[in-house]
C-alpha cells in the first residue's frame, strides 16, 4: 500500500509517500518539501502570526492534492514544536483541518524522540547494540537512548537551531559575544539531563539523523545525498568543532555556498553546530553515524507495526 506522511516542523512542511508492507523495508515514493519556517512566523505573543496560518493551510492543501494525485490511500499527518508551543496552535490547527482536510496531530517531545528512535534502531538493527540517538530539529533537540525498539529514556530540550539563531543572534555573522553566550546556554541545558541518561548504561553506537546534522557531516567531508542512503557517513567530535569555528565566522550567504548546505537552512547552521558539539562532546561521543532514516520514518514504521499487530490478532481469533 502506499502511505504518506506529513510532517509539519519548525522549519518545513515535508510529505513523504512510501510503498509499504508487512515484512518490508518502506520504500520512498514521492517527496515534496515546502520550506515554511514557522519558527520565524511567531509574533511578540508567541502566536503564529496570520500570514503564517494562511501559508501553513495552503502548504498541506497542496500536500494533500499531490498525496492523492500519487496514489496514497492514507495519510498520516502529524505536526512538531512550532505548533505545540504556539499560543494560537489550536485555532491554527483548527483552520487547517477546515480549509486543508488535513487533521494534524501535535507529537510531544518525547514522541519526536522515541519515534526517531524507532527509526533508527530499524535502520541499525540489534547488531548495533544500545544506541544514543541525537536529533536538531528547528524548534528543539531530541535524544534517546536504549537497548531495545522502544527506548529507556527520550528526551526532548528546547534547543533547534532555527529557535536558537532567532533567539540568539543579532549580526550576520554573530558576535564573539553572542557564540560564546549561546555556547555556554546549550551546553547548561545538555548538561542538566546527562545523568538521567547516562544511568542506564553507557552507548555502544552513537547515531544523529535531521538535516542539521547531515548538513554538517557533508560540510565535514561526508558523501553526498546523491551517493544513496547506504554509504557509512559519520561526524567526528573535532570536525563540528572546527565546523563551529569555521561557520563562526562566515556570514549566511557565504555558508549557503558549502556543500550539502540549502539556502533556506545557512542562516541557522551556525546554531545547529553549537548543539551538535555540545552533545557530542558532553556525552564523550568519539564521532555519530548519520542515520537517513528519522522521525518520519518512525512514524510511518509504528503505523505498520499497529496495522500488522491488528492484523495477526484478527487472524488468531479468527483460528
Amino acid at each position: 500500500m502506499r502511505m504518506g506522511v506529513l510532517d509539519v516542523g519548525s522549519n518545513t512542511v515535508h510529505l513523504l509517500l512510501v510503498d509499504a508492507h508487512r515484512g518490508a523495508r518502506p520504500l520512498p515514493a514521492y517527496k515534496q518539501k515546502t520550506e515554511l519556517r514557522l519558527v520565524e512566523l511567531l509574533d511578540d505573543s508567541g502566536s503564529i502570526s496570520k500570514q503564517g496560518a494562511e501559508r501553513l493551510v495552503k502548504s498541506c492543501r497542496e500536500a494533500v492534492e499531490a498525496a492523492e494525485d500519487k496514489g496514497a490511500t492514507s495519510m498520516l499527518a502529524f505536526a512538531t514544536s512550532a505548533l505545540r508551543e504556539a499560543v494560537n496552535g489550536t485555532a491554527v490547527l483548527d483552520r487547517v483541518r477546515e480549509e486543508a482536510g488535513v487533521d494534524l496531530q501535535i507529537l510531544s517531545g518525547e514522541d519526536e524522540a522515541r519515534l526517531t528512535f524507532l527509526a533508527v534502531r530499524r535502520w541499525y538493527g540489534w547488531s548495533a547494540g544500545r544506541l544514543l540517538s541525537f536529533d536538531i530539529g528547528g524548534g528543539s533537540l531530541e535524544l534517546a537512548a536504549g537497548g531495545d525498539e522502544d527506548p529507556d529514556i527520550a528526551v526532548s530540550l528546547p534547543l533547534g537551531a532555527a529557535r536558537l539563531t532567532r533567539g540568539w543572534f543579532t549580526d550576520d555573522p554573530p558576535s564573539k559575544d553572542e557564540v560564546r553566550a549561546l555556547r555556554r546556554h546549550v551546553r547548561a541545558e545538555i548538561a542538566s539531563i546527562i545523568g538521567d541518561v547516562n544511568r542506564y548504561g553507557t552507548a555502544d553506537r552513537a547515531v544523529a539523523s535531521s538535516k542539521t546534522f547531515r548538513s554538517l557531516a557533508r560540510v565535514a567531508g561526508a558523501a553526498p545525498s546523491g551517493d544513496g542512503p547506504y554509504v557509512r557517513r559519520t561526524l567526528s567530535r573535532a570536525d563540528v568543532q572546527d565546523l563551529v569555528k569555521k561557520l563562526a565566522s562566515m556570514t549566511t550567504s557565504e555558508r549557503a555556498k558549502l556543500p550539502g548546505v540549502s539556502s533556506g537552512r545557512a542562516g541557522q547552521l551556525l546554531a545547529g553546530a553549537i548543539v551538535a558539539d555540545a552533545a557530542i562532546d558532553l556525552f564523550e561521543v568519539d564521532e555519530v553515524d548519520i542515520c537517513p532514516w528519522a522521525l518520519r520514518e518512525g512514524v510511518i514504521l509504528r503505523r505498520l507495526d499497529q496495522i500488522e499487530g491488528a492484523g495477526f490478532g484478527e487472524s488468531d481469533e479468527s483460528g
